[in-house]
Formats: structure tokens, C-alpha cells, sequence
């Protein structure tokens, strides 16, 4: 399929400590009624035919709701459960590569911390960069700190769009206006809350006043 950039601006990562296994669909699916534009499905531990199985099972939700479906690190995941796309960190398999095993209407995209990452990561084939840690993060404790700097330079650098990533929380929206991201990828910010459907719909209105002026 082809990204569009609005698909971008509610990026929701899915996350064990904050879906419990029995509970991700239904989170995942106040999200999707609350907005959100894209939905990652990210298992750093789970077994892949544990990981296969509920790919399929999310993957014909947000089908449901007409959004894109990506898995995070497992091409072979996103192949078999006929995912629209991958999203592939540093070390993970080459976007090259990624590209022949998945063909060229799935949606790739790529971890950058630097500006000199995410031209290699587009002139290799990717379709958007996904960059932080932009602020401190409760999901991941291994990350590189990238800063609003860097994701200025990087956005102003790249010619695919750009999602921020890390750390990002309602109280922190207003610290990203004119740094030319497409939008915000957004775990324990959403996932963690009470109100997962009302969450979603107060990132999508203050993107709007964020990422619109």
C-alpha cells in the first residue's frame, strides 16, 4: 500500500507491559476508535508462532478500521501475516533485504538517531524514519537519546516523513511544533491510561493544532 503522511500522525506501539495478552485487541481497538492512524505491533519476547497468531488477529482489526498494520523487527512475521509493512531498527535485518522478501507495495520503515542514519535508511528503500528517543522513555531503558535538535535537522534533511518517537506524553506535544515531524509514535502515552479511546482522541486534536498551524 502507499503511506501517506497522514497516516502517520497517531503512530500507536503496542506494548506487553501495558496490553496484557488477553486485553491487546480490545486495547487496540479503543485506540483505533479513538484515532489513532497507524498501529505497530511490537513482541520483543514472544514466541513467532505466539507472535504470528496475534499479528493475524490484529491485523484484521485494524483492517476493520482501514489502518495500517505494521510489526515491529520480524520480517518473516509481517510476510506471513500479511502485514502492511515492517519497521526495522539498526540492527535488525537490512532494509535491502527487507525490501525483496516483502516487495515493493509494503511499507518499510527505519530506526534513525542522526541525520547521516536516515539518508542511508531512505536511499535504501524506506518510506518513513522513525526517530528518538526524543525525550526519556518508561517503554525502553537500552535507548540512544536523540533530542529535538537532531530531529530538526533530521526532518529538515530527509525526503521521507518523519515520526517522533520516545517518551512522548500529552505534556510534551507543544515541544514538537515546527520541527517538521508527520507525527507522533506513542506507547506507555497511550497505552498505559485508563481512558485509552479518550487518550487517543486528545493526541489526535493537539496534533491537529500541533502538526496544522
Amino acid at each position: 500500500m502507499r503511506l501517506g503522511r497522514g497516516q502517520l500522525r497517531l503512530y500507536a506501539l503496542t506494548d506487553r507491559r501495558w496490553t496484557p495478552p488477553d486485553a491487546l485487541c480490545r486495547q487496540v481497538g479503543r485506540a483505533l476508535r479513538g484515532g489513532a492512524t497507524m498501529i505497530q505491533l511490537r513482541e520483543k519476547g514472544l514466541a513467532p508462532d505466539a507472535f504470528l497468531r496475534e499479528a493475524v488477529e490484529v491485523r484484521a482489526l485494524c483492517r476493520q478500521w482501514g489502518v495500517p498494520m505494521i510489526v515491529n523487527d520480524s520480517v518473516s512475521v509481517a510476510q506471513a501475516a500479511g502485514a502492511d509493512g515492517v519497521h526495522l531498527g539498526l540492527e535488525d535485518m537490512d532494509i535491502a533485504a527487507a525490501r525483496s522478501i516483502l516487495g515493493p507495495d509494503r511499507i518499510i520503515g527505519a530506526s534513525a538517531h542522526t541525520l547521516e542514519e536516515a539518508r542511508r535508511a531512505e536511499a535504501l528503500g524506506a518510506d518513513y524514519l522513525g526517530v528518538g528517543a526524543i525525550f526519556p522513555t518508561r517503554t525502553k531503558t537500552d535507548v540512544v537519546s536523540t533530542g529535538l535538535d537532531a530531529l530538526r535537522e533530521i526532518c529538515a534533511g530527509a525526503s521521507i516523513p518523519v515520526v517522533a518517537i520516545g517518551g512522548i506524553s500529552l505534556e510534551v506535544l507543544d515541544q514538537l511544533a515546527g520541527t517538521g515531524i508527520a507525527g507522533v509514535a506513542v506507547s506507555s502515552g497511550l497505552f498505559s491510561q485508563p481512558d485509552v479511546t479518550g487518550t487517543a482522541g486528545r493526541f489526535r486534536a493537539r496534533l491537529a493544532d500541533i502538526l496544522d498551524r
